[in-house]
């Protein structure tokens, strides 16, 4: 293993750490800690999940509704207005926000879109 690749594994595990310590992060992971305690979330994420996967399964046969998608937004919508799922919500797209501003630190330098474009082989 070359010198400049450890050079940049330790940059990486470094900006990792950094991340994990961001208080953006912390609120993150708190929220959604919050989450997954809250009995009343987790009842209504497994039937939102239920709803969708049935949603899905009917699209791909061809036999999906209107009122199909109507109850899998309904469920949608209710699983989002619970408090601790809306502060779940908003600390994910804080968080978002943060590690897209990362991305372009990262990209600038390179001239590509390292989070979106440098796994891509023939992009034009």
């Amino acid at each position: 293993m070359s010198t400049q690749t450890t050079r940049l594994e330790e940059l990486g595990r470094k900006l990792g750490e950094a991340i994990a310590d961001h208080p953006k992060y912390e609120a993150y992971e708190e929220a959604k800690e919050a989450v997954e305690a809250d009995d009343e979330a987790q009842e209504k994420i497994a039937e939102f999940e239920r709803l969708r996967e049935e949603f899905n399964v009917a699209r791909q046969m061809g036999e999906a509704t209107q009122e199909d998608l109507e109850k899998v937004k309904a469920a949608q919508e209710e699983l989002h207005s619970l408090p601790v799922m809306e502060e779940f919500l908003l600390a994910q797209a804080e968080m978002v926000g943060e590690l897209e501003k990362v991305n372009d630190a990262i990209s600038e330098p390179l001239a590509v879109d390292f989070g979106g474009e440098a796994g891509g082989c023939c992009n034009d």
